[in-house]
């Protein structure tokens, strides 16, 4: 029996500067929105990195938690040489298994990886999945990504294109 070629283990600070590189191809395609060194660093426990047999980093995703019981999928990347091979999806599975430990009941993410989301039980959706009542308290964030959640004007740069989709646990 031979081990999973792909292990996802927490994030480390040390692994900062090398989401921002991993990122920065997809954030100047705009597939991904841009942060700044210190928003990782501030957010580094909600990160998974998937790593290789030998150790050698060849993804990342994080888990937002934005309300009770809704998180979202952010900044999933997998390193060119490693893309179609399982780490998207073995990064997702961690994220899904974190979620459900944290009481999550729903996840959302904005994507262009529809495919991809779609294999993983997310739906397209495009009503609004909060009632008024959480969209004022969301609406006070200061976070970028739940400003595209809530489909905020100022972000709409960053969101053409995109699809709002959504997982049930």
């Amino acid at each position: 029996m031979t081990s999973s070629p792909i292990h996802v283990r927490r994030a480390r600070t040390a692994d900062v500067p090398w989401i921002l590189e991993v990122t920065k191809p997809l954030v100047d395609s705009r597939v991904l929105l841009g942060k700044d060194a210190v928003s990782i660093y501030e957010a580094v426990q909600e990160f998974r990195i998937a790593e290789d047999r030998d150790g050698n980093r060849i993804g990342c995703g994080a888990l937002h938690v934005m309300w009770q019981d809704l998180g979202e999928i952010r900044t999933l990347a997998v390193t060119p040489e490693w893309l179609g091979k399982g780490v998207g999806a073995a990064i997702l599975a961690r994220l899904v298994d974190d979620a459900t430990e944290l009481g999550l009941g729903r996840l959302f993410c904005l994507t262009f990886e529809v495919d991809f989301f779609t294999r993983h039980g997310f739906v397209e959706v495009s009503d609004a999945i909060i009632d008024p009542e959480t969209y004022a308290q969301l609406v006070l964030s200061h976070d970028e990504g739940v400003a595209e959640f809530l489909d905020l004007a100022r972000v709409k740069p960053n969101t053409l294109g995109n699809t709002r989709m959504l997982r049930v646990l």
